[in-house]
């Protein structure tokens, strides 16, 4: 490519196969990488032909060089042929999910699947577990008895057949690519790339086989991306890879410097989301559920009222069918935390600031979360918002209420949440929780 005798001619295809080396040096250097190139180092880190010495290498310079939307679709279909996509045509319904980027109390899946699917449309919904100060759908899921987040593709069919939603963990078939890559992105310090972030999301969404997908980028202290600007390029960037590959796609900008709902945590969470299905939902956490629906169902053209679904108890018996259907027990008690801690208010006034990386690095603290994807995690422990901003407390009303089920853990978790609220005596502005939508324009 950019040396002579860097390309290896293969006598089976007449064409040249690339060296990984070459690669590397093209991409430190701005050249753009083509089809044919990006197809083959993917094929062939998978078959153990690039040491990972050199992925790393190649994911650092992506890093700091970008990939080009050209390059960007080829990685991603790259990632996406390296595996199995699931056929949904057998369902009867219009496909529809939705992702977020992560954040703190962020439960809205548990509660926005079982109320799109009360709608009328299949919400076949792969997630995933948390890390670090962001939660896991899958982990509070998994709060439940019996419940079950590993399905073979003929189960999660069935669950979604049955249900009109399933929430499950991706299998190993689909866009295997992506789980080499992310871990090796992980141990390598080339995570936060806007275009290998968007690729590792979207492939694993494409393969999926979903007719449409909406996507809820987190914007904010709690959230992946801080900034807005970085927010609304991911949200672009993935909304153009999913419309250009025949989904239809679209993206809300929401907020997350304060934790959304009351409850973060894995049982605590599950049992928010009950509440909020059964109509006593926090505010935020319910317009943030709303509008998410209200799109899912505008891109596959149902005519429904979400909100009549969330009122009327339609979507909370989806969500008990959908439990019962992967063999959890929907009426089996959720742990309680043995040991619990109380933070007070320092001052009367408005609560102005409840920093939401914060109280989500303090229910890691206490067990809730995990450092590395294979420890394990609490199911009781956690954070429960006693206040939000806006509310006026108290000098020593309990602000936030610890759980955990070892109390050595609450040093760390007090040291965690370091100045996470603030009391102010002048009212805060509360600005909405959804700061826009992004089309497939990019508008």
């Amino acid at each position: 490519m950019t040396e002579a005798g860097g390309h290896v001619p293969s006598a089976a295809s007449g064409r040249q196969v690339p060296a990984a080396v070459d690669l590397i040096r093209a991409k430190r250097d701005n050249v753009p990488l083509s089809g044919h190139e990006i197809d083959w180092v993917i094929g062939a880190y998978l078959r153990g032909e690039v040491a990972e010495e050199q992925m790393s290498a190649l994911l650092m310079a992506i890093y700091f060089r970008g990939l080009d939307p050209a390059e960007l679709r080829a990685w991603t279909r790259a990632m996406i042929d390296s595996g199995e996509r699931l056929d949904l045509s057998g369902v009867g319904l219009p496909t529809v999910d939705k992702h977020s980027t992560g954040g703190v109390g962020d439960k809205v899946s548990l509660i926005l699947a079982p109320l799109v699917a009360a709608c009328g449309a299949a919400v076949p919904q792969l997630s995933g577990r948390g890390l670090g100060h962001t939660g896991g759908t899958l982990d509070k899921l998994e709060a439940i008895r019996g419940w079950r987040a590993a399905l073979s593709n003929d189960e999660m069919l069935a669950v979604l057949r049955q249900a009109g939603c399933v929430i499950c963990a991706a299998g190993a078939g689909l866009a295997p690519a992506d789980r080499r890559l992310y871990a090796l992105r992980d141990v390598t310090g080339t995570v936060e790339s806007i275009p290998l972030i968007a690729s590792s999301i979207m492939s694993k969404k494409i393969a999926e086989g979903t007719g449409a997908l909406v996507l809820d980028v987190k914007v904010g202290s709690g959230a992946f991306m801080r900034r807005e600007e970085d927010a609304r390029l991911l949200a672009q960037t993935m909304v153009a890879l999913g419309t250009e590959s025949g989904v239809r796609t679209t993206a809300l900008l929401t907020r997350m410097d304060t934790p959304l709902g009351r409850a973060v945590g894995n049982a605590i969470e599950v049992e928010e989301s009950v509440a909020t299905l059964a109509g006593y939902g926090p505010s935020d956490l319910v317009e943030v559920v709303l509008a998410l629906a209200r799109e899912m169902l505008r891109l596959v053209g149902i005519d429904a009222d979400p909100q009549e679904a969330l009122a009327d108890g339609r979507a909370l018996a989806r969500y008990r069918e959908m439990i019962s259907a992967q063999g959890g027990d929907p009426d089996a008690p959720l742990a309680v935390a043995p040991h619990i801690r109380t933070v007070p208010a320092p001052a009367e006034g408005w609560l102005g600031r409840l920093d939401a990386r914060a109280v989500g690095n303090a229910a890691w603290r206490l067990g809730a979360g995990r450092a590395r994807k294979e420890d394990p995690v609490s199911a009781a422990a956690g954070v429960l918002c006693l206040a939000k901003p806006g509310d006026w407390v108290h000098e020593e009303e309990p602000l936030l209420e610890l759980r955990a089920d070892d109390e050595s853990r609450f040093d760390a978790a007090l040291a965690a949440l370091g100045d996470a609220f603030e009391i102010s005596q002048d009212r805060p502005a509360l600005p909405a929780p959804v700061i826009d939508q992004i089309g497939p324009a990019g508008g």
